[in-house]
């Protein structure tokens, strides 16, 4: 009798389950099949004219310097942001960890910037960044250095990129961690205090081995968010100066929008779509050995 009831309630489940996996199906394996499909045609959608080339398209980007500048820039991005966002995240977990004055306004603020759209970042920041009126030429001015160039410099521009993107997405990192944070029973603090170990000790040995699930997803996110870098680098220099800031992902969108070649940026993208599946396991694994 269990076993018909429980059979019943399977298939009941199924059924209701069935409709939303479906467009996840869809939404999911068609874009990706299309676009392996495009991948082998040279193919311009405002002339219409399709032609099978087989693996050229993976061949010519694989060669193109632009696209390995261009990977070469998305890789430190999302190494550096990821590191900070992830580090500072932890930080300021830690500093929220307990219960002191004004903790609710100063929560607020940290986690302001997350709340805000990438495009109004942005707007802020390329003013913050312009060289003749912006706030940190300003501060240099007024302390009798020289301004920079934030958006402008091949040297700097990408690091300006990156420190947009650790200001807007460190709160994500702050927010995960904490909620792990909190779930931690005190009384592990308290009985390792007892036992006569200091905060470091108890950070090294009891807080962040216990966080590194926690830890490992935020590092698993990030890392894969940051490598589809596009709206910042779009709103604040698009991919200049020269390819100083040029990314996959722009990469993909200007063969695609600018030059109007399906074909080409149908293989960028698997080739970053093969980059993300291969990160995502890596971290995956890690993560399920860490509940394990």
């Amino acid at each position: 009798m269990n076993s018909i009831n429980s059979k019943k309630n399977s298939s009941f489940y199924t059924l209701i389950f069935l409709p939303a996996l479906l467009v996840i199906l869809f939404l999911t394996i068609y874009p990706v099949v299309n676009t392996l499909f495009l991948s082998f045609f040279k193919y311009n959608y405002l002339s219409d004219d399709r032609r099978f080339i087989g693996l050229k398209n993976f061949i010519t980007i694989g060669k193109d310097q632009v696209f390995r500048t261009a990977f070469l820039n998305t890789i430190l991005f999302a190494l550096f942001a990821t590191v900070f966002e992830v580090a500072l995240g932890i930080f300021l977990a830690l500093m929220f960890y307990g219960q002191f004055p004004g903790k609710r306004p100063f929560m607020i603020m940290v986690i302001f910037p997350m709340m805000v759209s990438t495009m109004v970042v942005c707007a802020v920041w390329k003013v913050l960044y312009h060289y003749d009126i912006g706030l940190f030429n300003y501060i240099l001015k007024s302390i009798g250095l020289a301004p920079v160039g934030w958006l402008t410099d091949k040297t700097r521009a990408l690091s300006s990129i990156i420190l947009v993107d650790i200001w807007q997405w460190t709160p994500f990192a702050f927010l995960v961690l904490q909620a792990g944070l909190n779930s931690i029973p005190r009384e592990i603090f308290e009985a390792s205090s007892i036992d006569g170990a200091g905060y470091f000790r108890n950070l090294r040995s009891v807080t962040l081995p216990i966080l590194s699930s926690q830890i490992l997803l935020v590092i698993m996110l990030r890392t894969i968010d940051t490598f589809r870098i596009f709206g910042k680098v779009y709103a604040l220099t698009q991919g200049g100066p020269g390819n100083a800031t040029e990314t996959v992902s722009y990469y993909i969108y200007r063969e695609g929008f600018s030059y109007f070649n399906l074909g080409r940026a149908s293989a960028a993208a698997l080739y970053v779509l093969a980059v993300i599946a291969l990160i995502a396991s890596f971290y995956i694994r890690g993560i399920m050995k860490e509940e394990n």
